[in-house]
């Protein structure tokens, strides 16, 4: 019974609503025939069912979605239900007392597709939880409320052209936000708006594919397809959304080349060299890229020998260029076939073939005036060196192919021939040498010679430079080397046809240099070596190219009284060697004379000299020291320099040493006369000032009591500029007025007047503060008074408060009027 009400309660939506409450069940638990203990299971009241609510439902009211009942709940009020989880007290409410659920506002499947709650009984006196708190799930029921959308849209897809029917494109995929497994609100189905008859889509895939065969891109290249996307399974009423797939064809090698014209003709100079262009040539082809690559190539044979054809870095254009140098006299035009091929051929389009095309191309030779040919393409002449001037190193012949009875004038490029060394005979081309060649200072002569044809224009507005002739007046006198010719105008009918040639010239030896030695050789013997012992190896050299590789001899001093043995290694080498007689030790070194001699013809000879020190040695064989007159030697100083420079040096120290007595001496005369200037502008005064313990510049008892102080001296003021002849001694003077302010004033004015007083300003240090004071020490109180003698006003102190009362009285009281 209870399983057929679940399976009622899950077609209907989910668990049942309702719950109720069982009395506890004992289950006994134990092995098969052997009681155990009893244990208490108590089974849950609460069996819930998944609640349902249609997204975006707007009522006036809350919407009942369900009711919660506990076997609890008898009916009297007092259980009280209570809900907790997502959106409890804000998207659902529930009534405590009868436990009805509520929605408040309208839901979103797509924002949030379901709610877990928990739900739970209480007293609703003391809050006791009457039941466990069980959880149940909202679920938000969809609707059709969204269309379909393509997020990846607009879409871009390239196919081949010529493609069969059927052939994919690309797939389209479009999403629908609604529940998919509710309903139909997410099942799609695409069409194709626009895009027929070339595309089809697979209404439930969203595959396009191609329609119909052939298409041809150069035909039309881009196609725009629009596709369409509906739910509701395309049913009416469904909601759709559509894209865009713009679709390109792709090229394919599907057209053989064709030439535009079936003949082409072309002309060229006769004087084009090698690999000059005659001429482009270009085969149309629609395709593109490597489809469009194009091979060129001559079929005939006479073509092909004298040009040739290749493909530019484009591989579009067929370049003809010169192969072999062209003559107008010889043949004036040539005719041949020319084939374009593509270089890249598709098998599964050869029935358009074939795919290359065949022109006819004829060049024309133009005539044009050539400059001179040499017989040679460069010369190599040979000269031996120190002939003289005017020997002849070979001949230069060059003619016009024009007319080759024209004469040819010849010339030497000066930049090639800086130093004037060779000169050529202008008609004839013969070259000569203008000065003796050393080959020892140079062995190769580079020149470049000028061949111009007589009637042209030489002239320097033409580059043309003057030929050097060479004139000789006897057979050893140096030649005289002038410039043939003058600069000429231009004449009317052409400029000047030339053609240059490289000569080089080589100067061959002749034995004119006597063998010498490699290097200088200064070396050491040790004092205790054995006879016979290796000094030195000598190393010749001979410039001469033949005394190179011929034998050089050597030969050393001769005799009995000979110190040193040279030896002849006979392989451009000799040794020196000690004989067997110990040379005697001495301070200077030993000049050991060496012949050197060749085998030329004629044979030369010379002599050289290899200096050798006797030295004492170490065990090992290393020098420890040589005669002193040796290393002196080596320096280049000897005693009797190295006596002077002592003495120079010496000498210069006792100047110094004079020049500084004399210079002190001086400053010391100069300063007693400095202390004995009477013309000194500063005076110093050693005069501290007055202080309190200065009785001279006033009377301080006079200010112990303000009775006895002296009235001022009749008579004018005395100067202060200077110092008084006699001290005015200060008179008794009769008691004065007891007021303190009076007093001061006085004592101020007698101070200021006084030209026994220092001519500077003081501080004067008054004892006295007055009677009844009630203000601490007035002590270090200055003098105030202004030029003339005339004291100043005094400061206004009243503000100063009660602790300076009295200083502003004394201050503050009017000076009495002058007398």
């Amino acid at each position: 019974m209870w399983g057929l009400v679940r399976l009622l309660l899950a077609w209907l939506g989910g668990w049942g609503c309702m719950g109720r409450l069982a009395a506890p069940a004992r289950a006994w638990a134990g092995s098969r025939g052997h009681p155990g203990p009893a244990l208490l299971r108590t089974r849950r009241s609460w069996v819930w069912n998944q609640f349902f609510v249609i997204e975006e439902y707007a009522g006036p009211e809350p919407v009942l979605i369900g009711k919660l009942h506990s076997d609890v709940d008898r009916g009297e009020g007092r259980t009280k239900y209570l809900l907790t989880g997502e959106g409890a007290g804000t998207v659902f409410v529930i009534d405590e007392a009868t436990g009805n659920i509520h929605v408040t506002k309208s839901l979103d499947r797509e924002e949030k597709a379901q709610y877990v709650l928990l739900a739970q009984a209480v007293d609703r006196a003391s809050n006791r939880p009457l039941e466990p708190p069980s959880e149940f799930i909202i679920k938000v029921q969809d609707i059709n409320d969204n269309p379909p959308i393509f997020p990846l849209g607009p879409y871009h897809a390239t196919v081949p052209e010529m493609s069969n029917v059927g052939t994919s494109v690309i797939q389209v995929t479009a999403h629908d936000a609604d529940d998919p497994s509710y309903g139909n609100s997410a099942k799609l189905v695409y069409t194709v708006l626009d895009g027929l008859p070339f595309f089809s889509v697979d209404p439930q895939t969203g595959v396009v594919r191609t329609a119909i065969p052939n298409m041809d891109r150069e035909t039309q290249e881009e196609f725009l397809v629009v596709i369409q996307a509906k739910d509701m399974g395309g049913h009416m009423g469904g909601l759709s959304g559509s894209t865009t797939v713009t679709v390109t064809l792709s090229d394919v090698n599907d057209n053989p080349p064709k030439f535009p014209q079936s003949l082409y003709q072309f002309s060229v100079v006769e004087t084009a060299g090698p690999g000059t262009l005659v001429g482009r040539l270009r085969a149309q082809d629609p395709d593109l890229g490597d489809n469009a690559l194009m091979a060129y190539s001559i079929l005939d044979g006479e073509g092909s020998e004298a040009f040739s054809i290749s493909t530019d870095s484009q591989g579009r254009d067929g370049l003809l260029t010169v192969r072999k140098p062209l003559d107008f006299e010889s043949r004036r035009s040539y005719t041949f076939r020319v084939e374009a091929t593509n270089t890249l051929i598709d098998p599964a389009y050869l029935r358009r073939g074939p795919f290359k095309d065949v022109a006819s191309v004829r060049v024309v030779v133009q005539d044009a005036p050539e400059p001179p040919a040499f017989t040679q393409a460069a010369y190599h002449l040979t000269v031996p060196e120190n002939k003289a001037p005017g020997t002849l190193v070979g001949q230069i012949s060059a003619a016009d192919l024009d007319s080759p009875a024209s004469p040819i004038r010849y010339s030497i490029l000066p930049h090639s021939d800086p130093e004037r060394c060779f000169s050529i005979q202008p008609e004839e081309g013969t070259i000569h040498t203008a000065a003796p060649l050393d080959r020892e200072a140079r062995v190769w002569h580079n020149l470049t010679v000028l061949a111009t044809e007589l009637g042209w224009s030489w002239g320097p507005e033409r580059g043309w430079v003057p030929p050097l002739v060479a004139k000789w007046s006897t057979p050893t006198a140096p030649p005289q080397i002038s410039p043939v010719g003058s600069p000429v105008g231009i004449p009317q009918d052409s400029s000047a046809q030339a053609s240059r040639v490289q000569v080089t010239i080589q100067t061959l030896d002749e034995n004119d240099n006597a063998p010498q030695l490699a290097e200088p050789y200064d070396t050491f013997v040790c004092d205790s070596a054995a006879p016979g012992q290796l000094i030195q190896v000598i190393q010749a050299l001979d410039r001469d190219e033949v005394g190179n590789s011929s034998h050089v001899s050597f030969q050393g001093p001769l005799g009995p009284d000979a110190n040193f043995t040279v030896r002849d290694n006979r392989d451009g080498s000799a040794s020196l060697l000690l004989p067997s007689r110990p040379a005697p030790p001495r301070q200077a070194p030993y000049l050991v004379p060496i012949e050197l001699w060749d085998w030329g013809q004629p044979a030369l000879s010379s002599t050289a000299t290899v200096t050798v020190s006797v030295c004492r040695c170490q065990p090992d064989g290393s020098v420890a020291s040589c005669w002193p007159e040796a290393h002196l030697s080596a320096a280049g100083l000897s005693t009797g320099a190295l006596l002077a420079i002592i003495t120079c040096v010496g000498a210069l120290l006792a100047l110094v040493v004079l020049f500084v007595a004399l210079r002190r001496q001086k400053q010391e005369a100069l300063m007693v006369l400095e202390e004995e200037d009477v013309r000194e502008n500063i005076i110093t005064y050693d005069d501290e000032g007055g202080g309190e313990e200065d009785t001279e510049a006033f009377d301080i008892t006079a200010l112990q009591n303000p009775d006895g102080a002296a009235p001022q001296a009749p008579g004018p003021p005395a100067r202060r500029d200077v110092l008084p002849r006699a001290r005015v001694s200060r008179q008794p003077r009769p008691p004065g007025p007891a007021d303190v302010a009076q007093l001061l004033v006085l004592r101020l004015r007698e101070a200021d007047e006084d030209p026994s007083v220092p001519p500077y300003d003081s501080v004067q240090v008054y004892g006295y503060e007055g009677r009844g004071s009630s203000c601490g020490s007035l002590s270090s109180l200055g003098s105030g008074s202004e030029a003339g003698g005339v004291p100043g006003p005094a400061e206004p102190l009243d503000d100063w408060g009660p602790l300076f009362r009295t200083l502003a009285e004394l201050y503050g009281a009017k000076e009495p009027p002058a007398p």
